[in-house]
């Protein structure tokens, strides 16, 4: 649902990590938003190649619409390093991708979302910035508490409290699939979009760049690629049914 028109000069802060849901998110805001800046993390992640990413997709984005290309500011990237020493996960150690105890699997980095959404309303605090977008997302993840709607309220509801502040926290993906992820972008931006996220956006686990498979690069059988490949196939298949 479009934002009401004066959205259209204030300023967003997208969480922005060079994946495939954080480029549909930034495109989202683009459309929106009159100022658009962007947030990265480096926390010592095995797939830190999606950091590497980010230049591109921003680039694309710009040279697909004239629009967006004015709307888009700068691009901020943090060093949280202290986050990967004190995680011992699949996704900060060299370590196979298996389900831990209590159920989640050992890819989930305890507090990542939540030290993210501060650091990122911190730096919305000194930008100007009330509006920050997120791709979290319940409908089709892997388990991980900090990606729940609720655990994201909370949180909006504690910097608010906390800064002073009447940040808005945007999930634009909280309750849609892979699929409707891609449709969405397809919304957004039309095939261009589509082929500019599906090629140059980076899910993997592993960090693997190497072959390009339909739905985009990866090892293929992690779980994020596992989503992403199932996602696609889902979107594709009612391309085709429309056809």
């Amino acid at each position: 649902m479009p934002l009401p028109t004066q959205a259209q000069n204030e300023a967003a802060l997208v969480l922005f990590s060079g994946g495939q849901d954080s480029a549909t998110c930034l495109a989202w805001a683009l459309s929106r938003f009159g100022r658009i800046e962007t947030l990265g993390f480096d926390y010592g992640q095995r797939h830190a190649i999606e950091l590497a990413c980010r230049a591109t997709l921003r680039a694309g984005l710009q040279a697909q619409n004239r629009t967006w290309s004015d709307r888009l500011g700068m691009d901020h990237t943090l060093n949280l390093a202290a986050l990967g020493e004190i995680s011992d996960t699949a996704l900060t150690r060299e370590a196979e991708i298996a389900m831990a105890e209590g159920g989640l699997p050992n890819t989930f980095v305890p507090g990542r979302n939540i030290i993210f959404l501060n650091f990122a309303a911190a730096l919305a605090a000194r930008r100007g910035i009330r509006h920050i977008v997120t791709g979290v997302c319940e409908t089709d993840y892997s388990g991980y508490p900090d990606c729940r709607d609720d655990t994201i309220k909370a949180v909006q509801v504690a910097l608010n409290l906390g800064m002073e502040s009447r940040f808005v926290v945007h999930t634009p993906l909280m309750w849609i699939n892979k699929a409707e992820t891609w449709q969405l972008a397809e919304e957004l931006g039309g095939p261009k979009l589509v082929s500019l996220i599906n090629q140059e956006s980076h899910t993997c686990y592993m960090g693997e760049r190497g072959t390009m498979h339909p739905w985009g690069h990866g090892c293929g059988h992690c779980p994020a690629c596992d989503l992403r490949r199932n996602g696609w196939e889902e979107y594709q298949a009612k391309v085709t049914t429309n056809a």
